[in-house]
Parts: C-alpha cells; sequence; structure tokens
C-alpha cells in the first residue's frame, strides 16, 4: 500500500476508532472533535480522501469509509496499537509518552519493516523462557 500522509493517516485512523466501515458511517463533527481540528479541515481532508477513493460523502453527509480506505485506517490503528504496547510493556515507557511516540512512528515505518517486526515480537513472544519450572 502507498504511504500517504501522515495528517491523512491520522483521519483515517480515527474514522476507524470512531466505528467507520465501509458498512457503518460517522459524522464530520466527531471527527473533529476527536482530532480536536476544525469542521472546515475535516471537509478539505474529505474531499481529499475522496479524490483518492478512500471515503464516501453526501454533500455534507456522514463519511463512509471505502474497502481501501478501511484497509488501510485499520493498518494505521494496528501499528499504533502494537506499538504502544511494546513501548509500554517491553520497553516501559509511561503510557502518556507512548502514545506521542507511537503516533510518531506509526507513519514512519514501512509495511515491510512493520511485517517483520511484528513476526519478530510474535517469536520472542511465543519461544519457551529459558527459566526451570522445577
Amino acid at each position: 500500500m502507498q504511504k500517504s500522509s501522515q495528517s491523512l493517516e491520522d483521519y483515517l485512523e480515527a474514522i476507524v476508532m470512531l466505528g467507520g466501515s465501509p458498512q457503518c458511517s460517522v459524522r464530520s463533527v466527531d471527527v473533529a472533535d476527536r482530532l480536536e481540528v476544525s469542521k472546515a479541515s475535516v471537509a478539505k481532508a474529505i474531499n481529499n480522501m475522496k479524490s483518492l477513493g478512500y471515503v464516501e460523502q453526501e454533500h455534507y453527509g456522514a463519511i463512509t469509509l471505502t474497502r481501501a480506505g478501511y484497509e488501510y485506517g485499520a493498518s494505521v490503528l494496528e501499528r499504533h496499537e502494537l506499538l504502544i504496547e511494546f513501548l509500554t510493556k517491553q520497553v516501559g515507557i509511561p503510557q502518556a509518552r507512548a502514545e506521542e511516540e507511537a503516533c510518531l512512528m506509526e507513519h514512519a515505518i514501512s509495511d515491510e519493516s512493520f511485517e517483520l517486526w511484528r513476526a519478530y515480537i510474535n517469536r520472542v513472544s511465543e519461544a519457551p523462557s529459558n527459566g526451570s519450572s522445577c
């Protein structure tokens, strides 16, 4: 998947977090509240996402993600959640700081690197411990 701007990814992620999908729509005002931006900023972003095929919206109506938009937004959200979990549980970074840093990292890491990192995390979490249970 070709990466878009951090801002666009934040909008798609927010829409998914609000329950948006190809079957469920969300309101622009809720996206604005979630991202702490103006309704005008949401309108501009929605127009951009419409041109890229990520969302559908009737004139001033609810926002519905296309399949491509949902998959993209869900992948950004997955990165965010896995990064926060790793940073807090494995590295020991406080939650608030981990959330801020995960938000930066989720946009920078390539799909290939993320898949390799996720595979590594899965291998490490499934590996038997070296400690004896006796």
